[in-house]
């Protein structure tokens, strides 16, 4: 067995099994699980529509670079978005879904015959950073986010020696668990750190479309386009169709940016069999053309946010995020539990799931980011969400009085 696997952590899914496996919710009481980040708003009918129309796609073998005509969508797409200009046959690639993408990239970008090779994490974080880091031989830094900062990274308290052994670097904009978005200044600053130490950024985009403000979040070849390079080096974009569009089980996306570096990851996609299904090829075409739909998804969220938010700023530290469908929630210090004890707890006495923060990100300097803090998916209707924070202030009110 390869001996790395015997480095990955638990998933915080799976601890948060762990936490719940002795306990039941109360009788009696529907429960509510504000826990797994999974889109829950209905998948737009022409989507399913567009799937189901292609099926004869199913008969021949798909190429890995994908169909033309949704790289060019892919392209149009990010024109509209960002106002950057990509080849579609050299800067844009299809993927299925941006997990699968971040894990692979990680495995191309990395060379492990070098001694010290460092992958640096934001934290906390999306774990496949981490587990990628690893089965690439590559050991991470964890890149702490600065809660008085709107939780942006610190990437000043990062020692110049692991600067000098960084080969990759995930930025995830807006972020999860924070929802906070990166500014043009810290864009600016990773990529004069690029330059110096010739490392490739990989920036995590998939929570893009859902955002609270009128300006819609930066995204990292945006940024770069604002600061005149625009050949895109050392940097890839990642995005995917399943939040944006409510298709998680479509498993489409795509990564866009740097030529050479995708001419390398193709390569690596084609023996590694990360080929699209023309089926879902289809389908996402006709997502990637469609604004409409993303619009109504994002006004769903707004209206959720309004009137979940306030419900949970009473009693916690909490306000509305930059972007993306999740509140990262301070637990009462009154209360005297950490963010596991609290998780447990609200579930025995409500029925009510949220993730434990520390659960999310790794102590590094005797500290970990995610700590006395919960995150909460706002994935369900309205309805569901708003009286899962009524549970959650009442459950805090009834201990803090």
């Amino acid at each position: 067995m390869n001996p790395l696997l015997s480095r990955l952590q638990p998933y915080p899914f799976e601890r948060l099994r762990q936490l719940f496996a002795s306990v039941q919710p109360p009788a009696g009481v529907r429960p509510i699980s504000l826990g797994i980040g999974e889109p829950r708003h209905a998948t737009p009918a022409f989507i399913e529509q567009a799937l189901s129309s292609e099926l004869q796609g199913l008969s021949v073998y798909p190429a890995t670079a994908g169909m033309p005509v949704l790289r060019e969508a892919c392209a149009k797409w990010a024109n509209q978005r960002y106002g950057i200009e990509l080849n579609a046959a050299t800067q844009v690639l299809p993927v299925n879904g941006s997990r699968e993408a971040l894990f692979a990239f990680t495995q191309v970008v990395v060379d492990n015959t070098q001694p010290g090779a460092r992958v640096i994490c934001p934290n906390p974080f999306y774990q496949i950073y981490e587990g990628a880091t690893l089965l690439a031989g590559a050991t991470p830094f964890y890149a702490a986010s600065d809660a008085s900062r709107n939780f942006a990274v610190n990437w000043d308290a990062v020692p110049e020696d692991v600067w000098q052994n960084t080969q990759l670097i995930f930025v995830c904009s807006p972020g999860n668990p924070t929802g906070a978005v990166m500014p043009l200044s810290e864009w600016e600053k990773l990529f004069a750190l690029s330059d110096k130490h010739g490392f490739v950024i990989a920036s995590d985009e998939c929570y893009s479309e859902i955002y609270f403000q009128e300006e819609a979040p930066l995204g990292g070849l945006e940024a770069a386009k604002k600061l005149g390079r625009h050949d895109f080096k050392n940097l890839v974009m990642f995005t995917s169709l399943s939040k944006r569009s409510n298709v998680p089980g479509l498993r489409s996306g795509f990564v866009a940016g740097d030529a050479a570096l995708l001419k390398s990851f193709l390569l690596y996609r084609t023996y590694h069999g990360g080929a699209m299904s023309p089926v879902v090829q289809t389908a996402s075409v006709a997502a990637w053309n469609d604004e409409a739909h993303v619009q109504e998804n994002r006004r769903l969220y707004r209206e959720k946010f309004a009137q979940v938010t306030p419900v949970l700023s009473r009693v916690m530290d909490v306000k509305l995020p930059d972007a993306s469908f999740y509140l990262w929630a301070g637990i009462p210090t009154e209360l005297g539990m950490d963010d596991a004890q609290f998780a447990k707890e609200l579930y025995i006495h409500t029925g009510v799931t949220v993730l434990p923060g520390s659960y999310l990100a790794r102590e590094a300097n005797g500290f970990n980011p995610g700590a006395n803090r919960i995150r909460m998916a706002l994935v369900a209707e309205t309805a569901e969400c708003l009286e899962a924070a009524q549970r959650i202030a009442q459950f805090i009110e009834a201990r803090t009085r």
